[in-house]
């Protein structure tokens, strides 16, 4: 058993990985579990920007400067892309 303390999870480690996950749902990106392409997913992609976006609205206030910037950023990216997305546009992440 590793004795060594874990680094606690960050609020915008947190955040990015829902980007990321988003990502995967895109097909942006591969399933990580897998390494191979996925198909998209859209229902599932507009879920996390869904929740980053009831995150953003929770913790409203509470955030640093930074914090509040990058999940208002990445909002706007995944927004953009699940528009893109919905005409087949390019990927969020090219391979």
């Amino acid at each position: 058993m590793d004795t060594q303390e874990q680094p606690g999870v960050s609020f915008a480690g947190f955040i990015i990985s829902l980007a990321t996950t988003a990502a995967v749902h895109f097909g942006d990106i591969p399933d990580p579990s897998t390494g191979e392409p996925i198909e998209a997913d859209m229902g599932a992609a507009g879920q996390m920007i869904e929740l980053i976006a009831l995150l953003q609205e929770k913790t409203h206030g509470n955030l640093t400067p930074d914090e509040s910037k990058l999940v208002e950023d990445l909002l706007y990216e995944l927004r953009m892309r699940f528009v893109e997305a919905q005409g087949g546009e390019r990927r969020i992440i090219e391979p």
